[in-house]
């Protein structure tokens, strides 16, 4: 049995998503978060090393940080077909992915957000507006980032982008917009946003 430890409203709401299509079995434990406004407090019931959210435990194993518990799900749940398997000729661009929304997509965010240019050739990410260069290049060949079919990178690409979509953040894009709406219009999803609240 899966536990996701889960705030309302947060980045743990697309693992609701992930699990529902996945077809795990599960549970939510609700915890509290600090916040961006000071309010909150890390709770003790969460594993997480410093009190965020999302993190899972899989009958005492505990897995934090989104990349890894989209891989470590998919590999646990293999007949969804939401992660491609070692051997599979998708895996390596299935790895890939994982590692740049965690290595590249966020952290670009998070210098925009904070309006700190990124330094060229120093750090491992790009300005944002590269970083959505290269996506969209890939949408505009296929209706997802691994091609024809959907994966466990586009629940953490597409709920992002459905997140960040009337922010300043991430540039305006039809080809991102029709990109979330498939993502969406999942029934897994609409399962999970009635379960976000707990």
């Amino acid at each position: 049995m899966i536990t996701l430890y889960h705030h309302p409203k947060s980045r743990s709401s697309r693992f609701i998503f992930l699990l529902e299509d996945l077809e795990a079995p599960y549970t939510i434990k609700t915890v509290t978060i600090r916040r961006n406004d000071g309010t909150g407090a890390v709770d003790s019931a969460n594993p997480h090393p410093h009190g965020k959210v999302p993190a899972i435990s899989d009958d005492g194993v505990v897995v934090f940080e989104s990349p890894a518990i989209v891989l470590y799900l998919t590999d646990r749940f293999p007949k969804s077909g939401l992660g491609p398997l070692p051997g599979d000729k998708a895996r390596g661009a299935y790895l890939s992915w994982l590692a740049y929304y965690g290595d590249v997509l966020e952290p670009a965010f998070v210098s925009k957000f904070m309006n700190t240019p990124v330094p060229r050739g120093t750090p491992g990410w790009v300005p944002v507006e590269e970083a959505m260069d290269y996506i969209i290049k890939t949408l505009s060949e296929a209706d997802y980032l691994l091609g024809d079919r959907f994966s466990g990178v586009d629940v953490l690409f597409g709920t992002t982008f459905g997140m960040f979509g009337a922010s300043p953040l991430l540039p305006k894009s039809p080809l991102i917009d029709a990109y979330v709406k498939r993502c969406l219009e999942r029934p897994a999803y609409a399962r999970a946003m009635a379960k976000d609240d707990g």
